[in-house]
């Protein structure tokens, strides 16, 4: 019996799909930064609200192609975007996605933001890294928010 990590058919996606135990190649990657990160959505008109007047990101991609939508928000600024992306769009469950971990300077008012917008928050809580707090947009995707500790 072959076990999930040599089995291409497997359904477990949590599983690694490389036996890799050699040594690292050098040089090194050349990666950069993330671009991107898939928030999979059963609604995208939904979640496009949710995220720009709940959160406050701004669209940095709207376009329409088949089979779908691309859309993309992004918190001003930000290097990493995030794709709603839709049914149709990729295979992505709604809601699966987990530790997206969201950086603000005051953790304690974006939570308070939250909670008069009707989103259920779990936290503030100190933590030795910083203080943090979760909270699960319209589909159930899972974000925490992080006001970093000063010195680390």
């Amino acid at each position: 019996m072959s076990s999930p990590a040599s089995d291409p058919t497997s359904d477990s996606p949590s599983t690694p799909t490389s036996d890799f135990v050699g040594e690292p190649l050098s040089p090194r990657t050349h990666i950069t930064h993330a671009s991107f990160v898939t928030l999979p959505v059963a609604d995208q008109d939904r979640a496009l609200r949710f995220y720009t007047e709940v959160l406050g990101f701004e669209v940095t991609a709207d376009l329409r192609m088949p089979p779908g939508r691309w859309l993309q928000v992004a918190p001003r600024g930000a290097q990493t975007v995030f794709t709603l992306s839709g049914p149709g769009m990729g295979g992505f469950e709604p809601g699966s996605t987990r530790g997206i971990m969201l950086v603000t300077t005051d953790v304690d008012a974006d939570c308070a933001r939250l909670a008069e917008a009707g989103v259920p928050v779990e936290g503030p809580d100190d933590q030795p890294w910083g203080r943090m707090a979760a909270f699960r947009d319209p589909d159930g995707n899972g974000l925490m928010l992080l006001t970093e500790k000063e010195g680390l």
